[in-house]
């Protein structure tokens, strides 16, 4: 949510700080903004899209090699060109970009307004400036003092970047529950949310901890100190992205492209860790804390948006395989209930991006009764891997599509390994079982590969239905959290009002919106409550809903029935979500497209949600 870029060397600062915010546009974002320093703090901003900044930009004076750029997500104000970032200090010689939210803003602005400081945005980011533009004045003391000394003031959120017409060879970047990568070039540095602007540039970067300030010299020096005056070593790191990762490849969207790179992604999220030659699992990051996934008398996964739904698929495969039972929590409700947490808990948070508020404002309460907290995210060097007690990354790749897609699957693939790895500990499944499920796992990525040759298929299916009002979605057993996820994504990119239900719940209320005009997604593969699912075809079908089915190959039965029938291959009950998921992202897609929506960045929507 909201992107940050920042560049100090002796390159032009502003190409890069526009190729970057490009970069960060999957993030999510209504307005965009660059600070250039050449004489004098030049800002030039603009509501809507990065091209709609350039274009504002053109003709005008955009030399300099000290830079700060934003696309901002609206929180305090409306989005337009004044609230849009950076901000300027009062006396127009400081200007910052922020990501996050500084909840005590309003009391800092009353003080500020009393000492004379006047306000042009509705924004809580100009207080900030203001505040430590009045700190540094009042006080007597340098710059990154006065940023330490006001973020001690502060409560809330924040990720920020400050370059002052007074210091030119200084950037100051800062950090609390936001994201800020720092990299480290020759007598160079860059900035950045995460690390998509910067790998064309560095592969050394410095991952900023909680409460941490680092002040970057043009000379290359770096230094980091916590808003308690303690010093800190940066530590450098490598780089793992490749740029042609963040690249469309050839597809039309990034959003077809990640759906397409789930044979690989659901792959490399096996690699080195499944072993079908001789029947084991290692997942390595749990290995020092596997006691206490076997001996759990329970475990509670906290997650939110499509990780929430491979959630509560995991709770399915936990508590079918290794008798486990589970609670599935949103992690936005979990840390505001007062959960009952103990010492003994086991809890796991799912994220794809690593960084999501909520998540980690639930595993820092889960971590301050003593519960041992795992982690299953996509990104090496986020918060969560980090505030974690050990966990799995999933290794999906960068996912650029907002609707997440790729990073289901690859979450739903090594919470399938720690279930079966549980399992097998706990004496829950035999031997035999046990590599009978190895060996399916392993051959679903060949399966995703075949799958995705109904893509013509369902891109016919999606003309029927491009009109519609309403989408219903039901399954049972394993494919109800894929019934959700599927309605997950319908809503997001195609903005169709869509439902995913438990079958057996149609009755009880949603049976009332069937009519010849709502079609209904049925996810009735073979296996489990196969009977039970039939039944709620026939009971829409009585009714004149039109069904779009999911089957196992070779079905006749539901054939017969439906108006669309779609096949995936057979596999193991427990892993039929990694399969039937794939028809519902390409039907989403297909629709999105048809209505024209922009499908990798669909309105309101952020990838990374970073503030309550």
């Amino acid at each position: 949510m909201c992107g940050i870029v920042g560049y100090i060397g002796e390159k032009q600062a502003f190409p890069i700080l526009i190729k970057g915010l490009h970069r960060l546009e999957y993030r999510g974002y209504d307005s965009a903004g660059v600070a250039l320093l050449n004489g004098g703090i030049k800002i030039y901003k603009k509501a809507g899209k990065v091209v709609a900044l350039e274009e504002h930009c053109f003709g005008k004076d955009i030399t300099g090699t000290v830079g700060i750029g934003h696309t901002r997500w609206a929180t305090h104000g409306v989005p337009n060109d004044i609230n849009a970032h950076p901000h300027f200090s009062e006396n127009k010689k400081l200007a910052i970009i922020h990501n996050g939210i500084i909840e005590n803003y309003a009391s800092l602005k009353e003080e500020l307004l009393q000492r004379g400081h006047h306000f042009e945005s509705d924004t809580d980011t100009e207080v900030l400036i203001h505040l430590i533009e009045d700190i540094e004045k009042n006080e007597s003391v340098d710059l990154a003092e006065a940023v330490r000394i006001a973020l001690n003031e502060v409560v809330g959120a924040y990720a920020i970047v400050i370059l002052s017409n007074d210091n030119p060879d200084l950037l100051i970047a800062a950090r609390k529950g936001s994201p800020l990568v720092l990299g480290i070039g020759e007598k160079e540095f860059f900035i950045a949310s995460d690390a998509t602007p910067i790998v064309e540039h560095t592969k050394n970067v410095v991952y900023l901890n909680d409460e941490e300030i680092a002040v970057m010299h043009r000379s290359g020096e770096l230094s980091i100190k916590t808003i308690g005056n303690v010093v800190r070593t940066p530590y450098i790191e490598g780089l793992e992205l490749k740029l042609e990762m963040l690249e469309k490849g050839g597809y039309d969207h990034f959003m077809l492209k990640e759906i397409y790179e789930q044979p690989h992604s659901i792959r490399d999220s096996l690699r080195g860790r499944l072993n079908t030659y001789i029947g084991k699992i290692k997942l390595g990051g749990f290995s020092e804390y596997e006691h206490k996934l076997v001996n759990a008398k329970g475990l509670t996964m906290i997650a939110c948006g499509t990780s929430w739904h491979s959630g509560i698929v995991a709770e399915y495969l936990f508590e079918d395989l290794a008798r486990l039972p589970v609670e599935v929590e949103y992690a936005s409700e979990f840390r505001y209930r007062n959960p009952i947490i103990s010492a003994d808990d086991t809890i796991i948070a799912i994220s794809q991006s690593g960084e999501t508020a909520d998540t980690l404002a639930a595993i820092q309460l889960a971590k301050s009764k003593g519960a041992t907290v795992f982690g299953v995210c996509n990104v090496v060097g986020s918060s969560i891997a980090r505030a974690t007690d050990a966990g799995s990354f999933t290794h999906a790749g960068p996912e650029i599509g907002v609707a997440s897609t790729k990073a289901f699957t690859a979450q739903v693939a090594v919470l399938s390994m720690l279930a079966m790895q549980t399992a097998h500990k706990r004496g829950t499944i035999t031997q035999s079982r046990f590599h009978q499920l190895i060996n399916e796992l392993d051959s679903i990525p060949e399966k995703v590969k075949e799958l995705l040759k109904v893509d013509e298929q369902i891109k016919y299916i999606s003309d029927f239905f491009k009109d519609a009002r309403n989408f219903l979605y039901l399954g049972r057993g394993y494919n109800f959290p894929v019934a959700l996820e599927g309605a997950l994504k319908m809503k997001e990119i195609s903005y169709i009002h869509a439902e995913g239900y438990p079958g057996a719940e149609m009755k009880h209320g949603p049976i009332a919106l069937i009519d010849e005009q709502m079609p209904v997604v049925v996810v009735a593969t073979k296996g489990g409550p196969y009977d039970k699912i039939l039944n709620n075809i026939q009971e829409v079908k009585a009714r004149k809903g039109r069904i779009i089915a999911v089957v196992t190959k070779g079905d006749k039965v539901i054939k017969d029935l439906a108006e669309f029938v779609i096949e995936i291959p057979e596999t193991e009950e427990a892993l039929t979500p990694l399969l039937s998921v794939i028809p519902l992202q390409l039907l989403a897609y297909h629709i999105a497209l048809l209505r024209g929506c922009n499908v990798d960045q669909p309105r309101n929507l952020a990838k990374s949600v970073t503030v309550e």
